[in-house]
């Protein structure tokens, strides 16, 4: 939320050639008791205090545009009369009257959003340039979502320039396109370990989900609330770090203050960044993914902690990332994110064969094979699983498991290449409950 908060109006750069914007994804991970959502209204809470505030700054203006829209319907109407009438006359038809433009309807910002088009978010975004966070209680139904256009149309690029504040343009058919020129959108909400896990194996590997901070505490006992730390405190953050804009340069243009790194602070990168590539030994799959992400999981978050501070102790405003700032960040992530991210990812970072087994065990025992060819399993088009290159690892795991017995060859009805033919083990099918 701190990082969206912030959005387009800064962002860091340890060095010339790499800039990172302050947005964080973060997935709070449990069982459906486990008060995912509470946590999630009690951050919200404050952020949607700010945005009505800011809606009432402007109601009033609100109000006259609507009032003023009115009339220059009105008006823009009578102007069409006149203009057919001149022109079925063979007259000169009336220059269109100034009072049949209302003009911009003035913006109510949007600093949370819960469900929204790519179409609609563009259109804020282009009257918003600063960013927005989209928060949902249930993360799995938004992934699952980015594929509901027929014919194969997703929202998964969008997204995916979403979270590095590229410049984007969305284009649908009937709709006139809309660019934006830094796409900067912070992601929170929850999700249940089970669909977490579906989603995982299911995933195309592109890097949408390794782009996700994990949370996903131990339980603890339940007990009544003694406080509420920081409830006064965190809407005086949120109004102040929503008191800062972008930055418009010597050609008039709008863009974020580059905040840079200190230099203690690049060496403490540095440092980071080869514990990075140790840690990258052994992982594979989504994981390896994650931990890649790492140093710029840590250099965004070190912005975000440089303008925490500062919004704790009012001043003059940061001017670049310390040494301590950037350290911090950098154990947050060793030492709670990256073992969060191995318990959530577990499943994902199996190796693509691995996966790709597992699938195929599944569509088997959802099938009732007894035995099948290759080619039959191919017609299922499993996810990772469209190719013969990608299916054979598959295949050569499950013999090996004693799952897959090969059978002889079988020509093809049409001859060539004959399919290959596997018989089903039938414990697989025994041990389903």
């Amino acid at each position: 939320m701190i990082g969206s908060a912030l959005g387009n109006t800064r962002w860091v750069a340890p060095w010339e050639g790499w800039a990172e914007p302050p947005i964080l994804w973060t997935m709070a991970i449990g069982a459906p008791s486990s008060n995912k959502s509470p946590g999630l209204d009690a951050v919200l809470g404050p952020l949607k205090t700010v945005e009505r505030e800011s809606w009432r700054a402007i109601e009033g203006d609100i109000t006259a545009w609507r009032e003023a829209s009115e009339l220059a319907r009105l008006a823009e109407s009578g102007w069409k009369e006149q203009a057919k009438a001149a022109l079925k006359e063979g007259s000169e038809p009336p220059p269109r009257p100034e009072s049949a433009d209302p003009g911009p309807e003035p913006f109510a910002p949007r600093l949370a959003i819960a469900d929204s088009t790519v179409e609609r978010l563009a259109v804020i975004l282009e009257r918003q340039p600063r960013g927005t966070l989209m928060a949902r209680d249930e993360l799995a139904g938004w992934l699952q979502g980015m594929t509901r256009y027929a014919g194969g149309g997703s929202d998964r690029p969008f997204w995916l320039e979403a979270y590095g504040g590229r410049a984007y343009t969305v284009e649908r058919m009937g709709r006139a396109p809309v660019h934006i020129d830094r796409l900067s959108i912070g992601v929170t909400g929850g999700i249940q370990p089970d669909r977490l896990k579906s989603l995982l194996l299911r995933s195309d590997d592109d890097g949408l989900l390794a782009r996700f901070l994990p949370f996903w505490p131990e339980p603890v006992a339940l007990r009544r609330p003694r406080g509420f730390p920081g409830q006064a405190l965190l809407p005086e953050a949120l109004a102040r770090l929503h008191g800062l804009n972008l930055t418009v340069d010597d050609r008039d243009i709008a863009r974020p203050w580059i905040i840079p790194f200190s230099d203690s602070a690049r060496d403490l990168l540095d440092s980071f960044r080869l514990a990075t590539r140790e840690w990258e030994t052994g992982a594979e799959g989504l994981l390896l993914s994650f931990i890649g992400k790492a140093p710029g999981f840590a250099v965004r978050l070190s912005l975000v902690l440089t303008y925490l501070d500062w919004t704790a102790a009012p001043g003059e405003a940061p001017s670049e990332v310390s040494a301590n700032a950037f350290g911090r960040a950098a154990h947050l992530v060793e030492s709670y994110l990256l073992p969060m991210a191995r318990r959530a990812y577990a499943d994902a970072a199996l190796s693509p064969a691995e996966r790709g087994a597992r699938r195929l065990l599944a569509a088997i025992r959802a099938q009732g094979w007894s035995r099948f060819t290759s080619r039959e399993a191919l017609r299922l088009d499993l996810t990772g699983l469209s190719t013969i290159g990608k299916l054979n690892p598959a295949l050569a795991l499950l013999e090996d498991g004693e799952i897959l017995r090969p059978l002889d060859a079988t020509p093809g009805p049409q001859g060539g290449r004959p399919s290959r033919a596997f018989a089903v083990n039938p414990a697989i099918h025994e041990a389903q409950p």
